[in-house]
């Protein structure tokens, strides 16, 4: 994929930060509101273990299935009660910066969108320093492709990713299928607290491990690539719901409003989202509920009822 040019743009908000401030921006753990950052991490991963633990132990479930023949390419799938191949999928991604987390603790909403109907698809890929972006984008886009091929009457297939998990099932709008000789029946994106613009982690401690040059920003920048109109909307009834806490920081709603914004100027059916007062982690965590508003299907029909539900 090409890298577009870069001239027409105006100067990133970012780049007038100093580097202090841009480290605290792009710090998610400092701006929680009800935990220190260390506890706020630490009851994320124990919410994510035990929410994993409870939904291996009570939902009829496929665990480690590989989509590739790589160690780290494999996905758990969770089924409603009902099993159905016509079920809806919704497919997670997790985040961790690109450099940590698992599928093994990520089955936040399994639960509560089993119980609804809805089937639930935890992909594994392989995070840095083992994987590059580029890796991880295409282990993404195949085992999207594994799950059309594996449960091809699926009432649609709804990518839903957290902060680094987010910027890789953004990248699934720019796809090429052609090369996987199938066309994902893609119906709907939950973009969470995520991160589209990846010019700005190359200048913090976050790029540490992932070691990415501009170059490799550039290409796996969804922000960039729409921007460059490189791809069209190829369902007008495909959805993609941008969603952001009132409680992140700055640069990720400015981010998240940045993103939402080039998704309408492109002709996207696009919808912003700021939930209020929760912060990078509990929006997340509070996936495991069954009454929390991105969970509760039908609670709000623009979030749910209309892109998951037939």
């Amino acid at each position: 994929m090409e890298v577009p040019e870069r001239g027409r743009r105006a100067e990133a908000p970012w780049k007038k930060l100093s580097k202090e401030e841009l480290e605290n921006q792009y710090s998610p753990s400092r701006w929680v509101i009800r935990l220190g950052a260390e506890e706020a991490l630490r009851t994320y991963s124990q919410i994510g273990d035990e929410a994993t633990k409870r939904a291996r132990a009570t939902r009829r479930n496929r665990l480690h299935v590989p989509y590739g023949d790589g160690e780290g390419e494999n996905l758990d799938i969770y089924f409603p009660e009902q099993v159905s191949e016509a079920s809806p999928f919704c497919v997670f991604f997790h985040g961790g910066y690109w450099q940590s987390g698992s599928k093994d603790t990520s089955a936040f909403m399994v639960n509560p969108l089993t119980a609804q109907g809805v089937a639930v698809v935890i992909v594994a890929y392989d995070i840095a320093p083992k994987g590059t972006l580029d890796q991880m984008v295409d282990q993404v886009t195949r085992s999207i492709v594994y799950i059309q091929k594996q449960y091809p009457r699926n009432e649609g297939i709804y990518l839903c990713g957290h902060s680094a998990g987010a910027h890789l099932a953004a990248m699934m709008l720019l796809a090429d299928w052609t090369k996987h000789a199938v066309a994902p029946n893609l119906r709907g994106f939950f973009l969470i607290s995520g991160i589209y613009d990846l010019e700005p982690i190359v200048f913090t401690s976050q790029n540490g491990p992932l070691l990415m040059t501009l170059e490799d920003a550039r290409r796996n920048g969804p922000q960039q690539l729409l921007e460059a109109a490189l791809t069209q909307p190829v369902d007008p009834a495909c959805h993609v719901l941008v969603i952001v806490g009132q409680h992140d920081s700055p640069e990720f709603s400015r981010q998240s409003r940045e993103f939402y914004q080039t998704l309408c100027r492109g002709g996207w059916n696009a919808s912003f989202e700021e939930l209020h007062d929760v912060d990078h982690f509990e929006i997340i965590w509070k996936l495991t509920q069954d009454d929390y508003v991105l969970t509760q299907v039908g609670h709000i029909p623009s979030l749910w009822r209309a892109w998951v539900l037939p």
